[in-house]
């Protein structure tokens, strides 16, 4: 897993997985699959999120690195 990752990458692997979205909510956008529902990061400078917040996201949405790293 590389130390960080884009927006529109996020994005992608999201919509690899299942989910559908993204769609405008109150402060962020979120994507849906189900009954689960995970925000996705504003895009801020250069748009690349953190590795610690992506496996944040990923713990929420509960889904594995290995599941990640394979889509």
């Amino acid at each position: 897993m590389p130390a960080i990752i884009t927006r529109k990458e996020l994005i992608r692997k999201f919509k690899a997985l299942g989910y559908a979205g993204p769609f405008s909510g109150g402060r962020h956008q979120f994507m849906i699959k189900g009954g689960k529902k995970i925000r996705i990061p504003n895009p801020h400078g250069s748009g690349d999120i953190h590795i610690s917040l992506v496996k944040e996201i990923l713990r929420q949405a509960g889904i594995s690195i290995d599941e990640w790293d394979k889509v």
